[in-house]
């Protein structure tokens, strides 16, 4: 079963999505308030422009050098606020938050939880000495902290983190695949 929130007043109506096929429209109506609104099941369109800008960046040239090479990603989690997303990570600094347009961060993710910044942490990828890919993660002074084991980030904290660590902004918990996993 899934929820959706109304726009209008923010009470949530529980479906079955079991029953309809991913790209399909539906309208809802909110006993609430009588606020008629549409979703599309499963179809994210950040989700299809990252996909096209990953192919063109793909097609340009067919060589990556090595700060385009793949570093990994994040997997954000399902849960009542959005669906499942995977964002590809880069060399350098790699800002996490909610989508907005027009956000300068880079690595974003669209959501409707209140409790993620729009630019609320960040995963520096970098080299170590032996030319392994070392991933750290550090908080953007967000209003309600990045978590990483359940243990908040303190100010200026940076936190070195490998494949399978899960860390939380908000109410939204994220893991992180490597790449030297992925392949």
């Amino acid at each position: 079963m899934k929820r959706v929130r109304c726009p209008k007043c923010d009470s949530y109506i529980t479906f079955d999505e079991t029953k309809y096929s991913a790209g399909q429209s539906l309208v809802f109506k909110c006993n609430e308030c009588g606020k008629e609104f549409g979703i599309r099941i499963g179809v994210s369109k950040l989700r299809s422009t990252q996909r096209d800008e990953n192919s063109e960046l793909e097609a340009d040239n067919g060589q990556r050098s090595a700060e385009e090479a793949p570093c990994g990603s994040i997997v954000v989690i399902e849960n009542v606020f959005h669906y499942k997303q995977v964002i590809p990570l880069h060399m350098g600094d790699n800002v996490i938050g909610r989508y907005q347009k027009g956000n300068p961060a880079n690595c974003t993710f669209e959501t409707v939880d209140p409790s993620v910044d729009l630019n609320h942490c960040t995963v520096n990828v970098s080299r170590d000495k032996r030319g392994g890919l070392r991933y750290t993660l550090s908080d953007n002074n967000s209003n309600t902290g990045t978590f990483v084991d359940n243990v908040e980030l303190r100010p200026r904290e940076r936190r070195l983190i490998e494949d399978g660590t899960l860390f939380t902004l908000g109410a939204t918990s994220i893991i992180l695949r490597t790449a030297d996993v992925e392949e």
